[in-house]
């Protein structure tokens, strides 16, 4: 049987215009492997703690000590396959609750994976995510209009703080792409091991 890929799109919620993704994914791959397709189609940083909230379950990063109720579950224990087989094709991921980044996930389609192709794949998008740590949708508005008024008189502090120009049209393919390739090494080797294992 050929192996199943989902597409799926990822749009930064409370943001417009809007800041999306489209990628590729093995159904074989779990949720936490989708987090940090995320990350790498976001440029984000994976310094903050995330959640998918899917139905009425929770999944992020597990701690004894986890008070929320219904408590987390891990996110590496549930693979998009299964949500698939739940009717599941729309659910949310929110990243870093300080600045609250929420993303409306939607699983576009399933279809054949094409054996010449290396997974996770970025497909398209638009638009530069936010950078780490800038406050949230407030904070990002303030920084896009700091950053493109040089008579802004936050604009000196703010390009400072970020350390570059910021283009909110340019989404660094190349860098999604170098980070996305991270993880398809990092999936083939783990694939690699296992069949090693299995023999």
């Amino acid at each position: 049987m050929t192996d199943q890929i989902a597409r799926i799109r990822i749009t930064l919620d409370d943001i417009e215009p809007a800041i999306w993704r489209r990628i590729e994914l093995p159904l074989t791959n779990s949720l936490k492997t989708l987090h940090l397709a995320i990350q790498a189609v976001m440029l984000f940083e994976n310094y903050h703690l995330f959640r998918f909230d899917v139905g009425d379950a929770s999944y992020g990063i597990r701690f004894d000590d986890d008070y929320m109720d219904p408590p987390t579950r891990d996110a590496g224990n549930i693979r998009l396959a299964k949500l698939v087989e739940r009717g599941i094709t729309d659910f949310t991921y929110t990243y870093d609750f300080g600045d609250d980044w929420r993303h409306s996930i939607v699983i576009e389609a399933v279809l054949p994976a094409d054996p010449t192709a290396d997974y996770p794949r970025f497909i398209n998008g638009e638009r530069r995510a936010p950078p780490e740590n800038v406050g949230g949708p407030p904070g990002f508005e303030q920084f896009l209009e700091a950053m493109a008024k040089p008579r802004h008189p936050e604009h000196k502090s703010v390009l400072q703080w970020y350390g570059r120009p910021f283009d909110p049209n340019d989404i660094s393919p190349d860098d999604i792409s170098a980070r996305m390739e991270t993880l398809a090494k990092r999936r083939a080797s783990g694939k690699a091991a296992h069949a090693k294992r299995k023999a």
